[in-house]
C-alpha cells in the first residue's frame, strides 16, 4: 500500500521542481511506482548533499515505493560539468574503487527485501557494450545542440574557457540511463538536486522521443545556509559520509552547532520526525535556544543513521566529556583521538618530555592553540579559566606527568567553558 508521498514532500518544502505534479501524484496514489536517484563515483564518499537525495528517495520507499539505487560507474569516468573548469578524469582502477564504496554506503538506507525491495544498479553494465555509432545513431539524434547549450554549467564554462566533448555529452549518457532503466524496470520517476533538472528532463524527453510516453522528473532545493555558504562544507572541509574522512565525532558536533536559522530547513529535509515533533523543536529553538534541543536531536539521530548506535553514543559522549559533563576516562582512545583531532591541538616529541614529565601548564596552552602567549595562558589561569583533563588548574607552574597522558597520548586542556584543544605526545 502506498501513502501519499508527495503530500509528505510539500509540507517539509522538498519540490524544487517537477515536471507535472499532479500527473505524478496520480501515480503515486495509484499504487506503487519505480523511482531512481544516481551517484556518481567522483570521490570516495558520498557527502551531506548526496544524503538529502538518499532520504529523499529512502522516503518514497518507506511509502510503499520502489527505489533504484544507481551508481555511476559509467558516468563517474566522465564527470558532470562543473562551472568552476574541466574534470580531470580519474583512473578506471580508482572509479572502480569509488562505485564499491559507495554501493557499500548506498546499501545502509535503503530495504533490499519485501514487495518495494530496493535494488542497486549499475550504469556502466548497460554503457560499455554500446558503440559510438551504435550510441550516436540512437540517442544523439534525439538531443538538440542548441537545448544542451543552454544548461548554466554549460553556458559558464563557454563563456570561459570552453568545454571538451566528453564533459559536453554527460547529459545524453544520464538520460540514456533513465531510457534503460525505464525500458528494464518500468521507472518512471528520477529525482535529483534543483542543479540537475537539464539533465533530468532531457531524460524525460529522450523517452518521450523513443518510447512515446510521459515519465517524471522531480528535484529538491538546493541547500544553503543562513550566512550564505554552500551547506556540507566547514572550515575543515566537506563533511562526508564515510567515518575515515569525516569522523562520526566531526559528523555529530557539524549538527549539533548547525545554526539556529537553518534549523527549519534541516530538521525538514533530513530528519525522519513528525510534523508534531518538528514543531516542538523548531518552539524550543526560539524559546529556549541555548539548550540547543533541535541541534542535538538532528545530531542524534542523523549520526545513529549514518554511522550507527555504537558510534552515535560514543560521539555523543566525547562532547559531553570535552567540555566538562563526563569522565574523559571512559572514552575508547579512537573516539578521543578523532575528537581532539577536530579542536585545535598541538604536539610534543618524545625528546620533550623528561623523566616523564611534560613542559608546563602555560606552554601546553600556547602549544594547544588555546592562547597566544604565555602571559594570556597565566591571565586565563590566574582567572580560573585553564582546565587538563577537566580538573582546574590553578598553579602556572603546574606541569603534568605522562601519568596524565589519556591513552597513554592525549592531554585535553579546556580555556573557559567552550574553547576546548588538546597536546598529543609523539611515540
Amino acid at each position: 500500500m502506498t501513502t501519499g508521498i508527495l503530500d509528505e514532500l510539500i509540507w517539509r518544502e522538498l519540490i524544487a521542481q517537477s515536471t507535472d505534479l499532479g500527473a505524478l501524484q496520480a501515480a503515486t496514489e495509484a499504487g506503487p511506482i519505480t523511482l531512481y536517484c544516481g551517484f556518481d563515483p567522483t570521490a570516495p564518499s558520498l557527502h551531506l548533499g548526496n544524503l538529502a537525495q538518499i532520504l529523499t528517495v529512502r522516503r518514497f520507499q518507506m511509502a510503499g515505493h520502489r527505489p533504484l539505487a544507481l551508481v555511476g560507474g559509467a558516468t563517474g569516468l566522465i564527470g558532470d560539468p562543473k562551472m568552476t573548469g574541466e574534470r580531470t578524469l580519474n583512473p578506471r582502477d580508482v572509479v572502480e574503487e569509488w562505485v564499491g564504496r559507495i554501493r557499500g554506503q548506498l546499501e545502509r538506507f535503503y530495504d533490499f527485501d519485501g514487495s518495494n525491495a530496493a535494488e542497486m544498479v549499475n550504469n556502466y553494465d548497460w554503457t560499455v557494450g554500446v558503440s559510438v555509432l551504435e550510441f550516436l545513431r540512437d540517442i544523439g539524434k534525439h538531443f538538440s545542440v542548441n537545448r544542451m547549450l543552454d544548461r548554466e554549467a554549460v553556458a559558464a564554462r563557454l563563456a570561459k574557457e570552453g568545454i571538451s566533448y566528453t564533459e559536453f555529452s554527460y547529459q545524453l549518457l544520464q538520460s540514456f540511463d533513465y531510457l534503460q532503466l525505464y525500458r528494464s524496470h518500468g521507472c518512471t520517476l528520477q529525482t535529483g538536486g534543483s542543479d540537475q533538472w537539464g539533465n533530468i528532463t532531457a531524460g524525460t524527453d529522450l523517452i518521450r522521443r523513443v518510447e512515446h510516453v510521459a515519465v517524471h522528473a522531480l528535484t529538491t532545493p538546493l541547500l544553503v545556509k543562513a550566512d550564505g555558504t554552500k551547506f556540507g562544507k566547514t572550515e575543515s572541509g566537506t563533511v562526508w559520509l564515510d567515518s575515515s574522512l569525516t569522523s562520526p565525532y566531526a559528523f555529530f558536533q557539524f549538527w549539533l552547532n548547525a545554526d539556529d536559522r537553518d534549523v527549519p530547513v534541516l530538521l525538514r529535509t533530513y530528519s525522519f520526525k513528525g510534523r508534531d515533533d518538528i514543531r516542538d523543536l523548531l518552539e524550543a529553538t526560539v524559546e529556549r535556544p541555548h539548550e540547543r534541543a533541535a541541534q542535538r536531536a538532528l545530531a542524534m539521530e542523523l549520526t545513529e543513521m549514518v554511522h550507527g548506535t555504537a558510534e552515535r553514543d560514543a560521539a555523543e559522549a566525547a562532547g559531553r566529556a570535552l567540555f566538562g559533563h563526563g569522565d574523559l576516562a571512559d572514552l575508547p582512545a579512537s573516539t578521543l583521538a578523532a575528537a581532539l583531532s577536530e579542536t585545535p591541538h598541538g604536539t610534543l616529541e618524545p625528546s620533550e618530555v623528561v623523566g616523564g614529565v611534560l613542559p608546563a601548564i602555560d606552554e601546553l596552552l600556547v602549544r594547544s592553540g588555546l592562547v597566544a602567549s604565555k602571559s594570556q595562558a597565566r591571565r586565563t589561569i590566574a582567572e580560573g579559566g585553564a582546565y587538563l583533563n577537566n580538573v582546574r588548574v590553578s598553579d602556572e607552574g603546574f606541569t603534568p606527568a605522562t601519568a596524565d597522558l589519556l591513552g597513554g597520548e592525549w592531554l585535553v586542556l579546556r580555556r573557559g567553558k567552550r574553547s576546548v584543544g588538546g597536546i598529543r605526545v609523539q611515540s
